[in-house]
């Protein structure tokens, strides 16, 4: 059984690892120190915390912690160069004085970034690294996601993705890529990194890929926050205005996707008065602000506006809905892109037709663990009345299915066909 220091731990981990890591880099300018500083304090707390109790403060006890282990570490690293051969003329990155107990505050005149957290996001999103090695550096590192999670994300293997995020942090090394706090006239080399970052960020709380749970509401929050940040820092940027927006207009929906008895609500089944109006409002007035613009955040913006605007599910404009994906692709092909089309056209134009173009993507690799593939497919056989197929897609959407709120309702659906 989990005890309340575990939990409190787990909790901590969730809520507090960005804020604790963010203040530990900019601390130490060192990427993997800091890591291992934080790791170090998470590590402490599960032998202290059940002796003199949990703290008031979690983030706080953890985040001195952390920082003492950090410059013990400074100080151990700069005693061995000291001791070593001079192999290199210049000073090993990432380090500071030792004795600089003072260096939190260092920072604070080189940029106008106002979260340590969005700091060490825009620091991660460093251009010598490509841009999907940035966005699985940060979620992983920084906004405290696992790899499992992060691979979820990128549609790969979890081994893949971990070896993927070894290689960047070698390359890191050794290539000495600096953590440092970018002025702000350097964001617009890292604005599609970040922008993605964000947006993962939101989609992994929006639906975990596993858990119990179907939204993590830490990582939602995080990304809300991110993304009004980086609207204060670049507002006339229309990629980041469109991600506020598709953000706002998305998460409007958090109150109605579960109902009482823990059951998935799909749109179609959602009480739309439990929506948030007031988000919506903000969100669709931003949309339109980001228009006419053709980047991928505004037009999926867009299609969420369209929905929002719905009185009903039967109201929903399924043609508008498709002419904006049909613009979406070609912004931004990617498979997952290409199956929302399809699903689209499936409602505006029948669930035959929707069926023709799933099965066409059918071959798409990426696509091939892809749990909503086999499950839309399932939606529009089940339309068709071709039950048996149905069942078997359904069947082939919950082995690749880890969230507990998603399997309950995939079960439910395989149930149904059986009656």
């Amino acid at each position: 059984m989990t005890t309340p220091v575990a939990q409190a731990v787990s909790q901590a981990h969730r809520s507090e690892w960005a804020f604790v890591l963010a203040a530990t880099v900019r601390l130490t300018r060192n990427l993997d120190l800091a890591e291992e500083a934080v790791q170090d304090a998470y590590e402490r707390a599960l032998s202290d915390w059940p002796r003199a109790g949990i703290p008031r403060n979690p983030a706080a006890w953890l985040t001195t912690v952390a920082h003492r282990r950090a410059l013990d570490l400074m100080r151990r690293e700069s005693a061995l160069q000291r001791r070593l051969p001079l192999l290199v003329a210049d000073d090993p990155p990432g380090l500071l004085d030792p004795t600089a107990e003072g260096a939190l505050g260092s920072l604070d005149s080189l940029d106008g970034i106002p979260d340590d957290r969005l700091r060490l996001v825009c620091t991660c999103c460093h251009p010598s690294l490509g841009v999907d090695t940035q966005v699985a550096l940060t979620l992983r590192l920084v906004c405290g996601v696992t790899t499992a999670e992060v691979a979820r994300a990128f549609l790969v293997s979890e081994p893949t993705m971990a070896a993927r995020i070894t290689r960047a942090k070698k390359k890191i090394a050794v290539a000495r890529i600096p953590y440092r706090v970018p002025a702000l006239r350097e964001l617009p080399d890292r604005l599609d990194a970040i922008c993605t970052v964000i947006h993962l960020l939101f989609t992994t709380g929006h639906t975990a890929p596993i858990g119990e749970t179907l939204l993590r509401n830490d990582l939602v929050e995080r990304s809300l926050q991110l993304a009004r940040m980086m609207h204060v820092l670049v507002p006339g940027d229309r990629a980041v205005t469109g991600l506020l927006a598709l953000i706002l207009l998305t998460d409007a929906r958090r109150d109605a996707r579960v109902g009482a008895d823990g059951r998935l609500l799909v749109l179609a089944d959602q009480d739309r008065t439990k929506w948030d109006r007031t988000a919506i409002a903000e969100g669709t007035a931003l949309a339109r602000a980001a228009l006419p613009s053709t980047d991928r955040y505004t037009l999926q913006a867009a299609i969420a506006a369209v929905h929002a605007e719905a009185e009903s599910w039967a109201g929903t404009d399924w043609r508008v809905i498709t002419v904006l994906y049909e613009r979406l692709l070609r912004e931004w092909p990617s498979p997952v892109v290409r199956l929302n089309h399809a699903i689209a056209v499936g409602f505006a134009a029948g669930p035959q037709r929707g069926l023709d173009l799933l099965d066409a993507l059918g071959g798409e690799p990426a696509l091939a663990g892809y749990g909503y593939f086999e499950a839309s497919r399932a939606a529009f056989l089940a339309a068709l009345d071709r039950t048996d197929e149905a069942k078997l897609a359904y069947e082939a959407a919950l082995l690749l299915t880890e969230n507990a709120v998603e399997r309950r309702f995939l079960l439910d659906k395989i149930a149904a066909l059986a009656d």
